[in-house]
């Protein structure tokens, strides 16, 4: 899927990462500290500069203290008609 970092679902569940992270009162930095990661690596995923694989996926959700099931189901109701 070409340009899959571009479609309206990759940046709903983007756009619900960043819901997240920022409802547990957590800067980017923070967040990437957590993940042992550069705070470079949180900006990039949530600016879709970066695609995000779904291990790295449930790294960061276990990192937010969020279980990936649910997550995940409220990313499948928000798909798009047809997806």
């Amino acid at each position: 899927m070409a340009g899959a970092v571009r479609t309206e679902a990759y940046q709903n569940f983007l756009a619900a990462l960043v819901a997240l992270r920022k409802a547990k009162g957590l800067s980017q930095a923070e967040l990437a500290r957590s993940l042992g990661k550069p705070a470079s690596f949180v900006g990039k995923y949530e600016l879709g500069e970066r695609r995000l694989d779904v291990v790295e996926t449930f790294v960061i959700l276990k990192a937010l203290g969020e279980e990936p099931a649910g997550f995940l189901e409220g990313c499948l109701g928000a798909l798009p008609e047809g997806v």
